[in-house]
């Protein structure tokens, strides 16, 4: 249960869906976009002066944990006491950690937010290192005593799945010393992502290629997403080299980042004392590791109705080969499925009208109130994703909206998860409102 975990740093509890919603060459520029498609963060913090203020005081607040150590498992109303505090903490964190990220990713190259989002991995993880007594103290009493805490205080049943995943969990806990230094170790364990991000968003060149038409385009996420589709095939050979071509030149940089993150599961698993990375994903969301094998396995054994699309799809495009570089490309010649945003925003409520009135009313909301940030600008981050963490507040979606038939599927997708975070922030207590990546 992500909200309840100690924090090192603020979890957001988030989906991230990456297919299908990169950026377009023709980039405006952010200030010339009109307001109504882009986020109105003011309706998390004001001004980055409010967001500060919220700093300084939930800062003053994480030393209070120290107050709860050694009477967790003296009665059911202190260990009430200490899960609400360490509630209210972690939803404060998350709106601070949102706000910052948010904010970075409608353009990366600002390291003001960065900067302010690696403020609050410091603190928090200064957090999470004094709070490194909660979960083995709530273990040590065992859970006869505890499931006992429960029944006989009502306001506790709220926590009751967090109790019990830590039960569950209980051999993959560590002593209080082992837990303090796994707090302190997340201050280093995602440099790598880290750099990831900042690179393939804000620093790395794109490529630059030049079409049978004359057409000189930038190969960035963004314009190989507009320009991998067109209906030339030549064109696409040029984009599919020029882009790829671009990432192979940064190859010892790309692999290093990404053996910084195999490494740092790789730590997570041998020190939680789990038999592999694997297991250490899936085990404290309750998933068996037999259940991701058997969604691959399942997978495979049904590759035969993809084999028979894409032998479809080569007839049709009339090629003797069919490459990787022709997935993207329209199948029916003389077909062009382009949808403005206002287009696509009448498409979707109409696709979703037999959810309801109740449903519909909610997504028009999301459009009416920009929830949506809907295009791409030089450095937003690319892809698209939902965040539904401000728990208080609504969730929020980022696209980068191309006019593409697949940006319209992708918008509708993430309405679906943005709609899940709207109507379980609103049915559920905080402790019980988050739900799993395998869920989503």
């Amino acid at each position: 249960m992500r909200t309840l975990k100690l924090l090192s740093i603020p979890l957001i509890i988030t989906v991230f869906c990456m297919f299908a919603a990169m950026n377009s060459n023709a980039q405006s520029e952010r200030a010339d976009i009109a307001d109504k498609y882009k986020w109105n963060l003011n309706d998390i913090y004001k001004s980055d002066q409010e967001w500060n203020k919220a700093k300084e005081t939930i800062a003053a607040k994480l030393p209070e944990v120290e107050k709860y150590k050694g009477k967790l498992t003296v009665s059911a109303k202190d260990l009430l006491a200490c899960l609400s505090y360490n509630s209210e903490i972690s939803k404060e964190a998350t709106r601070l950690y949102i706000y910052a990220s948010m904010n970075s990713d409608l353009d990366t190259r600002v390291m003001k937010f960065n900067g302010m989002k690696q403020q609050l991995e410091q603190l928090f993880t200064e957090f999470g290192s004094k709070a490194s007594f909660i979960e083995p103290e709530i273990l040590s009493a065992g859970w006869e005593k505890i499931d006992g805490f429960i029944k006989s205080e009502p306001k506790l049943s709220v926590y009751r799945m967090y109790l019990e995943n830590l039960f569950r969990q209980q051999k993959h806990t560590l002593s209080e010393a082992e837990e303090k230094i796994m707090a302190l170790s997340s201050m280093v364990t995602g440099v790598s992502q880290d750099v990831y991000g900042t690179f393939s968003n804000a620093e790395m060149p794109g490529a630059e290629v030049t079409l049978t038409n004359g057409e000189k385009v930038v190969l960035n996420s963004a314009g190989y997403e507009k320009y991998r589709a067109v209906p030339n095939r030549e064109d696409r050979k040029l984009v599919f080299e020029g882009y790829w071509n671009n990432y192979k030149k940064f190859e010892g940089t790309f692999g290093e980042t990404l053996y910084g993150n195999v490494k740092s599961h790789m730590f997570r698993a041998k020190a939680r004392n789990y038999d592999s990375s694997l297991e250490a994903a899936l085990y404290p969301n309750n998933i068996p590791v037999e259940v991701y094998h058997s969604l691959v396995s399942n997978v495979n054994k049904n590759l035969s109705a993809f084999h028979r699309y894409l032998k479809i799809k080569k007839r049709m495009m009339g090629v003797d080969t069919l490459k990787y570089l022709d997935m993207y490309a329209p199948v029916v010649k003389g077909v062009d499925m382009k949808y403005n945003y206002d287009e696509a925003e009448k498409v979707v409520l109409e696709a979703l009208a037999p959810l309801g009135n109740e449903y519909v009313t909610t997504v028009k909301k999301a459009f009416d109130n920009r929830w949506i940030d809907v295009y791409p600008n030089p450095g937003k981050r690319s892809g698209a994703y939902s965040n539904g963490a401000d728990y208080d507040g609504h969730p929020y979606i980022l696209l980068n909206y191309n006019d593409l038939y697949d940006n319209v599927s992708t918008l509708a997708h993430e309405l679906g998860h943005t709609m899940q975070s709207y109507f379980s922030n609103k049915t559920h207590p905080y402790p019980l409102y988050d739900y799993t990546i395998f869920v989503a």
